[in-house]
């Protein structure tokens, strides 16, 4: 479909909360963008109903090529519950253009991290050991359950993830006889992340322990991590972070 600077909010953020939104910025005059059009269209056809192609007009839509701050054309961006996830600039061959599509199809793993029970969730893992959202759905499905012996062989391996390095601190946190790192997880688990995250902080600026700050910081970012990077909180206490650090 054509999309506008007036039906773009429709078009592609809003849709782009049930499947992910292809979207390629063109101009009529512009011989690359012909040429990837027929690429990119057969490509996203062979996945009918789990993707969506915008096209966008730069010309008669200046205001989202503002935007989206589109310097050269083609340009092809993929949006997922309203932000850019994804893109490629230029023209590409039909092989990459296959290759980058076929990464935007939910796998048997996601479609069952989707689901969230924890049967779906361990075989999830049997197909796909590596998928960190299912061992993070897991690891906090099971502390809801009060069961905490799997959690290190759950997010020891994908401890390079700030939430899951989050979780692991949080764990680490847990049996620390300190009143503001006792107050802050309670408040964290009650989803009074305000609360939760002004605690830690507190307790990030009285401790002397280096090895506990750096605990502390794991679990503050693991919580940054969980509201995510736009999130008003995360803003505010991720420059306040710095300066009790620093």
């Amino acid at each position: 479909m054509d999309t506008t600077d007036a039906t773009f909010e429709y078009d592609v953020i809003e849709r782009s909360s049930e499947v992910p939104v292809v979207v390629d910025f063109w101009a009529p005059w512009c011989a690359p963008c012909r040429q990837l059009a027929p690429l990119l269209e057969n490509a996203v056809g062979r996945h009918d109903d789990e993707l969506v192609l915008a096209k966008v007009n730069i010309d008669e839509n200046p205001m989202l090529a503002q935007r989206y701050r589109v310097m050269s054309i083609p340009l092809v961006k993929v949006f997922r519950d309203g932000e850019v996830v994804d893109e490629f600039a230029g023209l590409q061959s039909a092989h990459t253009i296959d290759s980058f599509v076929n990464r935007l199809i939910p796998s048997k793993a996601d479609r069952l991290v989707e689901i969230g029970d924890e049967t779906a969730l361990r075989e999830a893992l049997g197909l796909d050991p590596t998928n960190t959202a299912a061992r993070l759905a897991l690891a906090r499905l099971l502390i809801a359950e009060g069961e905490t012996s799997e959690i290190s062989g759950l997010l020891d391996p994908v401890s390079y993830d700030s939430q899951a390095a989050g979780i692991l601190a949080r764990l680490a946190l847990s049996d620390v006889d300190h009143p503001d790192i006792q107050a802050g997880l309670a408040a964290w688990d009650a989803g009074l992340s305000e609360q939760a995250l002004t605690h830690m902080l507190d307790a990030v600026r009285v401790s002397t322990d280096q090895e506990r700050r750096n605990t502390l910081r794991a679990a503050i970012v693991g919580m940054f991590g969980e509201l995510g990077e736009h999130h008003p909180l995360t803003a505010r206490f991720r420059k306040r972070l710095a300066q009790a650090l620093y």
